[in-house]
């Protein structure tokens, strides 16, 4: 689930001036409207985004929704191709004001700012907390982060370039396995035999139990994958010997 958005920019500002003009922005435009989840944010982002840009609006307000559309996983890409797409109906001049911001919020880039960082601003999903009780089953470092832990527990599971875990097998009498959705970077997974098969965001996996595996980011880009299991009898995992560094290296 996303964080709750709330706003106070209403109240900070206009509280004493009009503070039921505050009321509507803080309470209602954002607490209530901006948190229906009919709409998934990042989508409500974008459609803010193209609203204001076709009332050639280029102040300050758009420059905090591009901000806000940045932070709910609209990379620079798909700005650019926003902006493209609505300046054939709203206006060539129009485009070029707000590159001119959206090139602003998307070059902001802190003295502070980590490579964790800058690919946590490309993906949806928290990259979540060190990998620690799983340490020793990678090579390299990865984290970990609960998507859902009701119904079907589903984890977001982010590797550092180069990281991978080891081989490795679900167990169960019948049903179990696993399930990865390649939701940010590049990587890859291969099972026992087999050519190892590349990974990026969209790309599903489906693991049958008994089947030895492993999967984990290529050597040169993060990556991050859900993982889901898959219900059955009589689960487990056995994790075997780490991948060689030998079949590792000949992946690009």
């Amino acid at each position: 689930m996303s964080k709750k958005i709330i706003q106070t920019a209403g109240r900070d500002q206009l509280g004493e001036f009009a503070p039921e003009f505050a009321h509507f922005n803080d309470d209602i435009l954002f607490g209530e409207n901006w948190n229906n989840s009919d709409i998934d944010v990042k989508t409500r982002s974008i459609i803010t985004v193209v609203a204001l840009m076709s009332q050639g609006i280029t102040d300050s307000s758009l420059k905090y929704h591009i901000m806000n559309a940045k932070n709910h996983g609209v990379s620079q890409k798909e700005m650019a191709a926003i902006i493209t797409h609505v300046a054939f109906y709203a206006g060539w001049p129009k485009a070029w004001a707000v590159f001119n911001l959206a090139k602003e919020v998307y070059g902001e880039e802190s003295e502070g700012l980590t490579e964790k960082d800058r690919y946590q601003n490309t993906i949806f999903f928290p990259i979540g907390a060190p990998n620690d009780a799983y340490a020793k089953y990678f090579v390299g470092q990865s984290y970990l982060s609960p998507v859902s832990t009701e119904q079907v527990p589903v984890f977001n599971v982010t590797f550092e370039p180069g990281c991978r875990n080891n081989w490795h097998i679900h167990h169960a009498k019948s049903g179990g396995g696993q399930m990865l959705i390649c939701v940010g970077g590049r990587g890859y997974y291969q099972e026992w035999g087999k050519d190892a098969v590349e990974l990026t965001p969209g790309t599903v996996i489906n693991i049958p139990a008994n089947t030895k595996h492993w999967h984990g980011a290529a050597p040169d880009s993060w990556f991050s994958h859900l993982a889901i299991e898959v219900s059955g009898e009589d689960t487990s995992a056995e994790w075997l010997e780490a991948v060689s560094e030998d079949d590792y290296g000949k992946l690009g």
